[in-house]
């Protein structure tokens, strides 16, 4: 099989770019030599491909799974009936307790949208962390790919940046789970990363399922006072020297970076700086611009995606109310995701310009046009909710600035 890679570099235009390129506005020719040079990926699930990258619109992926504190299998896959509802792009299964492979059939028999893992999860919730080996990680990522996943994290943390987390003045030093899990298997184990080991085997299964790796952002920042430092840039370079590689050999990549807690300040500088050092599309889990909005942290992480789609992030991770607390409700499923459909969005207006949508609402505003407003806004449900009648807001009543205005221009003589 070949990836869609392979065959925008033979100059193929496949099914899935001229379906993303409808779908964005671009020509399926342009679109198709943004793949080829692995500044845009497809990602797929059976009919359903969303283009991620240069020139496209910013994506939103939402988290769910469960966890060995929360198991509960009917939640999640609500949760994912919700999240493709209310307008993902992508959802990532990150289950660690149950039957995971049982869990996460029953999301994908659920959802169309495309789903991504984190190998990792299962293969440690199910082998422990002291006996881990390449064939355990290699076994696990074979199982999800026939089972139709679209995507994989992989954490990439080596030896190399582990001696320097360890000698680190961070006030936080790993804070991302899958790479503290696999920084504690390689202490444990005095071993190295078994998915630098086994890399060119990763990109053998990938490349079969045409599977797009994104490679995980371990060395994110848990406060805003850790600013950037060696162990980001180390990240960075490492990571650009696998995206080589997997595009090299016909894989498509993704690089997460930027991520986490970021001072609101840096977030645009940083952003820009991997934009400038790698054509890949770029992946940021929030980030969140102040570390005091725990229970908030969805509306804070709107404002940091803001900043960062604008700078050119490609593809946002959603954040909850919940983050820092415990595993979302369904309600903060919606709540964290359509915040960061706001940022995206906002993101886009920063990248491209103003878009026709907004001109859209402000015209029907105009028009007093309730019904028209609510069917183009990112929750038509919570704005019939509010006035079932479609009547005039009660802020104003009767002394609503665009009546009042629209009644003495069309009336009065100045």
């Amino acid at each position: 099989m070949k990836t869609e890679s392979d065959a925008a570099r033979e100059g193929t235009i496949t099914g899935r770019v001229e379906k993303v390129a409808s779908d964005e506005g671009i020509e399926a020719k342009i679109l198709s030599e943004r793949v080829a040079a692995g500044s845009v990926v497809i990602m797929h699930r059976g009919k359903v491909a969303i283009g991620i990258g240069q020139g496209l619109r910013t994506k939103v992926n939402v988290n769910i799974g469960t966890s060995p504190a929360c198991c509960n299998p009917d939640e999640e896959v609500e949760k994912a009936r919700i999240a493709e509802r209310y307008g993902a792009d992508t959802i990532s299964d990150l289950s660690m307790a149950g039957d995971i492979s049982a869990t996460r059939k029953r999301i994908s028999a659920a959802t169309s949208l495309p789903l991504t893992t984190v190998p990792l999860y299962q293969t440690v919730a199910e082998t422990g962390l002291d006996n881990l080996t390449c064939r355990d990680f290699i076994r696990t990522i074979r199982m999800q790919a026939k089972e139709g996943i679209s995507s994989l994290v992989l954490h990439m943390v080596s030896r190399t940046i582990l001696k320097h987390i360890q000698e680190s003045p961070r006030v936080l030093g790993i804070v991302s789970k899958g790479g503290s899990m696999m920084a504690a298997h390689m202490i444990l184990g005095k071993c190295e990363n078994p998915y630098l080991e086994c890399f060119e085997d990763i990109l053998s299964i990938t490349k079969k399922h045409d599977i797009v790796i994104s490679l995980g952002n371990t060395m994110r920042s848990g406060c805003i006072s850790d600013a950037r430092d060696r162990l980001h840039a180390e990240e960075m370079r490492a990571n650009i020297t696998l995206a080589d590689r997997a595009h090299e050999e016909g894989v498509q990549v993704i690089i997460e970076g930027v991520g986490g807690h970021v001072h609101a300040g840096r977030i645009s500088r940083y952003i820009r700086d991997y934009k400038r050092k790698m054509p890949y599309p770029l992946f940021v889990a929030g980030p969140l611009p102040t570390d005091i909005a725990m229970g908030y942290d969805h509306i804070a992480g709107c404002v940091g995606a803001s900043l960062a789609s604008g700078a050119g992030a490609d593809y946002l991770c959603y954040l909850t109310p919940a983050e820092h607390i415990g595993l979302p409700t369904r309600d903060e499923v919606k709540e964290g995701l359509i915040a960061f459909r706001i940022a995206a969005h906002i993101g886009d207006t920063i990248k491209y310009g103003s878009i026709k949508k907004d001109e859209a609402v402000a015209r029907r505003r105009a028009e007093l046009d309730w019904k028209g407003q609510a069917d183009l806004a990112l929750d038509p449900e919570r704005i019939c909710q509010e006035n079932p009648q479609g009547t005039p807001c009660s802020m104003c009543g009767p002394f609503c600035a665009i009546r009042i205005m629209k009644e003495f221009c069309n009336t009065r003589t100045p």
